[in-house]
């Protein structure tokens, strides 16, 4: 009963103090404005011939109205994209999801002689602004690790224990 109550009350100062932190931290953030998505939307012409001419191959464009920009959901090369256009055709970012074999050679090179006794199990390219970013999930039976790598470097985002 001893033992209980003590867990209890952990998890009750646990709770107050997150409760405090985040009141804290909300001055930190701003508030951004809410976007409205419509799906199976009908593009402009600028931002057709843009999405044709970067991505000549795509397979089941579906696209969507993100306020006054359009987002459009496709396969490439069997894998899943995600592409945001300005209405005016300018592409604002692209999100490519894939696995260990999407991932260019001294990328992989450097993960696995940096983390060798880890499996990587999903990366995604971004493409945003001419910055070319990775984002590699490596893990083994105890850890998942996440990792970024840009111009050569690699850098470990965030680590979780595996139950």
């Amino acid at each position: 009963m001893k033992r209980l109550f003590l867990q209890c009350s952990f998890i009750a100062v646990i709770a107050i103090f997150a409760a405090n932190n985040a009141q804290a931290q909300d001055t930190l953030f701003k508030k951004l404005p809410t976007i409205t998505v419509f799906s199976g939307t009908k593009v402009t012409n600028e931002v057709s011939k843009a999405f044709h001419s970067t991505f000549p191959d795509a397979e089941n464009a579906v696209w969507y109205k993100a306020d006054k920009n359009y987002l459009v959901r496709f396969i490439s090369k069997d894998q899943t994209n995600r592409a945001l256009f300005e209405k005016s055709g300018m592409l604002i970012y692209h999100i490519q999801y894939g696995n260990e074999a999407n991932l260019p050679d001294d990328i992989h090179q450097l993960v696995k002689s940096k983390y060798s006794g880890y499996d990587i199990t999903m990366v995604i390219y971004v493409n945003q602004e001419d910055r070319k970013i990775w984002v590699i999930n490596v893990e083994d039976s105890k850890k998942l690790i996440v990792l970024r790598s840009e111009e050569g470097e690699l850098e470990k985002m965030d680590t979780y224990n595996k139950m």
